[in-house]
């Protein structure tokens, strides 16, 4: 009975995203949702003003660099910059413009945890490019872990109207996508046409949701973080998510009155400071966007934080907008039987692999 109510369930789901007029909430047409998320997330730009220099190799083979760039003007009028490691093969010719993978990190992460797939894409001919996210890394103000992170949600979260409403929960981190992407068109070894992105589990949110509105990224692989927030939500299995911001969510649950953090208490804070994230910008319906690229999503089927039930809407939802672009061999969806939030080695390899096929570096001489 419990498989029929959800079989139910998901085909309500999916035709609610299909027919946005039989959604209690109108789901708009994909040019409308990616309208809508730049309009959201639009900001005046600043200039890049690049800074890079060539770090000690982690191998001899290959070369590193650190960088950083300008990606928005703070509201007290400091400079928001975005420190990066780019890592390529030390026998890359000059004036080769090779094809570009950007890695983002999960919750906690940074930039230097993502060294093996930074190694491992360089090998086989990518520029691998990754970044901090927003109030991690070099831009966790000296705080260790999460602190940054949750403190800066729960700001946002206590934002008055009328004051600038941060979005530091992903959101932010795909304007950073976008800058990043500025900055590495800037650049004579790249080719502006060959943009693959990755993110896992927090970085896989904000790789299915920056790519998903910025056509430059060709190729993208959200891992461990294809979901649906709004099934989750409806059917009491948002705990996992929350608890990877756990003090931000009691934050909240304390200013709301609630004993404990509560659907109620997602909602509200999820409302805030990620407008949209259960109707037009959550996975069943933002995934549409990428019928026109390439996409690999990477899943564990025991995953608390992606529960299956609500990720196959997202994973059907995708598979009719591939169809319907009769582009059916540019959708992969790889779900690991009786994986937790993990990637397993055959996903990583298929990774590598998808980026590979598409966007064809060239091999090494």
């Amino acid at each position: 009975m419990i498989i029929n109510r959800l079989i139910v369930l998901a085909a309500v789901l999916l035709a609610s995203i299909a027919n946005p007029a039989r959604s209690q909430t109108s789901i708009p047409e994909p040019a409308q949702v990616k309208a809508d998320f730049l309009k959201l997330l639009d900001r005046p730009k600043v200039p890049l003003d690049p800074k890079s220099e060539v770090v000690k190799n982690a191998s001899r083979s290959l070369v590193t660099e650190k960088a950083s760039f300008a990606t928005e003007a703070r509201p007290d009028g400091s400079i928001e910059r975005v420190p990066a490691l780019l890592v390529k093969r030390e026998a890359t010719k000059p004036g080769t413009k090779l094809p570009v993978v950007i890695v983002l990190h999960g919750t906690g992460g940074n930039k230097e945890g993502s060294r093996p797939w930074l190694e491992a894409l360089a090998n086989r001919g990518f520029l691998a490019v990754a970044i901090d996210g927003r109030y991690h890394g070099e831009r966790g103000q000296g705080m260790v872990g999460t602190k940054a992170y949750n403190e800066a949600i729960t700001r946002a979260w206590r934002a008055k109207p009328g004051e600038p409403q941060a979005h530091p929960f992903y959101y932010d981190t795909c304007w950073d996508v976008w800058r990043t992407i500025d900055y590495l068109v800037s650049r004579p070894d790249v080719d502006p046409d060959r943009i693959g992105l990755i993110g896992i589990s927090k970085g896989g949110i904000e790789t299915w949701l920056a790519g998903a509105v910025d056509p430059r990224i060709k190729v993208a692989v959200p891992a461990i973080s294809v979901q649906s927030f709004r099934w989750s939500l409806e059917n009491e299995r948002w705990q996992a998510r929350a608890n990877t911001i756990k003090q931000a969510h009691e934050s909240a649950a304390n200013d709301l009155g609630e004993p404990k953090v509560n659907a109620r208490v997602c909602r509200e804070l999820w409302a805030k400071i990620l407008p949209g994230i259960l109707d037009e910008f959550d996975g069943p319906s933002i995934l549409r966007l990428y019928s026109d690229r390439s996409l690999l999503i990477l899943n564990g089927e025991k995953d608390p934080n992606c529960p299956i039930e609500g990720a196959e809407l997202a994973f059907g939802s995708a598979r009719a907008a591939f169809h319907q672009a009769k582009a059916d061999d540019h959708l992969k969806i790889m779900v690991a039987p009786g994986s937790g939030h993990t990637l397993t080695k055959e996903q990583h390899d298929a990774a590598i692999d998808w980026f590979v096929k598409w966007l064809k570096p060239s091999s090494p001489e």
